[in-house]
């Protein structure tokens, strides 16, 4: 069963870790996408640009329309997402509640019953 871990961030809390900070948050990180790599449970690992430089896509007249976005109610926003594949939900909490950050902010965790071959 796939499942899809989201943390999140902004742009405030990235700036409240000092440059001192960042190589360890970046080794334990590393560490953890090796670690889950190697049991084969980490199918990607990726980080999202900051909000103000996503986009939103709409169609309109059959061609495309783009707008900045999204325009978001909360300061929070994803900043990455982590793809797994294991034998069931428990395990998915277990590798989620090892994520490196995890002890200061939730990650969010949602099965993905369904995917395009």
């Amino acid at each position: 069963m796939k499942y899809l871990l989201m943390i999140y961030g902004n742009k405030e809390k990235w700036e409240a870790y000092s440059p001192e900070e960042w190589p360890d948050l970046v080794a334990r990180q590393d560490a953890f996408n090796a670690k889950y790599r190697a049991t084969g449970e980490l199918l990607g690992a990726y980080g999202l640009g900051d909000a103000a430089e996503a986009r939103l896509v709409r169609r309109r007249d059959g061609l495309p329309a783009v707008t900045d976005g999204p325009y978001l109610e909360t300061k929070e926003y994803m900043a990455s997402f982590y793809l797994l594949d294991v034998e069931d939900e428990e395990r998915a909490l277990q590798i989620a509640a090892e994520m490196p950050l995890a002890e200061q902010d939730p990650v969010e965790v949602w099965p993905v019953p369904h995917g395009s071959p």
